[in-house]
């Protein structure tokens, strides 16, 4: 009877990819930053949406929470990139 050879152990993620984990943490912070624009405006809308319901005026709410949203998001976004890339340079 003959054995079969064992098989070889898996081998880490690092052996398999290196320097991919300081990619992973080069670009993390940037990787949320897509999430929390559209959070924004989402969230704007759906407010615009309810007082749209509350006082029949659709869609002036909605349409003004959507400009707010977008607004508020990109200045989110800008200060966050320009945060970042100072942090990076130094």
């Amino acid at each position: 009877m003959s054995s079969a050879p064992e098989p070889d152990e898996p081998k880490r993620r690092s052996e398999l990819f290196p320097g991919l984990g300081q990619t992973y943490r080069d670009f993390a912070p940037y990787l949320t930053l897509g999430f929390q624009l559209a959070a924004a405006v989402v969230a704007f809308f759906l407010v615009g949406w309810w007082l749209d319901t509350r006082f029949e005026t659709a869609p002036l709410f909605e349409l003004i929470g959507v400009v707010l949203g977008t607004i508020g998001g990109m200045t989110k976004f800008f200060r966050s990139v320009s945060k970042l890339t100072k942090e990076k340079k130094s």
